[in-house]
């Protein structure tokens, strides 16, 4: 099978059974998606979700972020994983977004990337959920379950992974590939015991293909 026909099955695969997929973050409007993400660096979207309300709630908008204090915004986090940082980082991004967007959270990744807090794979998830844009956004889910489904090959950093999904993956389908690999790495093709034994990929997958040929399944 050429890598060509292995993302044309699983691609194939999820339009058919899973044609719809969104991020499990929840939020309202850009603003609240862009700090929900920044939040959910190494840290459960579950978690997330857990203490936004009262933080939306108290800085429901980038202009009273923006004169918050990081100490005021760290009550809100302090169970979020990196809470002081992330504070700090909030904050920024506030004030950044009014001094520099005039309050609007931006369509492009680069300007995305100037915003305090804000690495390539949270630009890629605003520019992919919130606009639209053929971006994949490349968390430790999407990068554990493309190398094990043989979608990358030798891929030592997220960027890397980004550029050879990007060759496969049709334009219209990169936004919702990315809920789709980061929902089956989430709840199947876990990081320590891979659930081999529900996991609808499997005729395609190559982790499934080396642990068979060494006799482990």
């Amino acid at each position: 099978m050429t890598k060509k026909e292995r993302f044309e099955k699983i691609i194939e695969y999820f339009s058919t059974h899973q044609p719809i997929a969104e991020t499990e973050l929840q939020y309202s409007n850009p603003y609240e998606l862009l700090v929900a993400v920044i939040l959910s660096a190494q840290c459960t979207d579950k978690r997330v979700n857990m203490v936004t309300p009262a933080l939306f709630k108290a800085f429901p908008v980038p202009e009273v972020m923006a004169v918050a204090s990081s100490d005021e915004v760290f009550q809100y986090i302090r169970s979020i994983s990196y809470p002081n940082n992330k504070a700090k980082h909030l904050v920024g991004m506030a004030r950044m977004l009014m001094d520099e967007f005039k309050g609007v959270v931006p369509s492009d990744v680069e300007e995305l990337q100037k915003l305090p807090g804000v690495g390539r794979k949270t630009a890629n998830v605003i520019a992919s959920v919130v606009y639209e844009k053929p971006a994949m956004a490349v968390d430790t889910h999407v990068f554990r379950v493309s190398a094990r489904l043989g979608l990358t090959t030798n891929s030592k950093t997220p960027l890397d992974t980004e550029k050879q999904l990007m060759k496969f993956i049709p334009l219209d389908k990169v936004a919702i590939a990315h809920h789709w690999l980061i929902l089956h790495g989430r709840y199947i093709c876990v990081a320590r015991a891979p659930k081999c034994e529900i996991c609808p990929l499997t005729q395609w997958c190559k982790y499934f293909e080396a642990l068979r040929k060494q006799g482990k399944i």
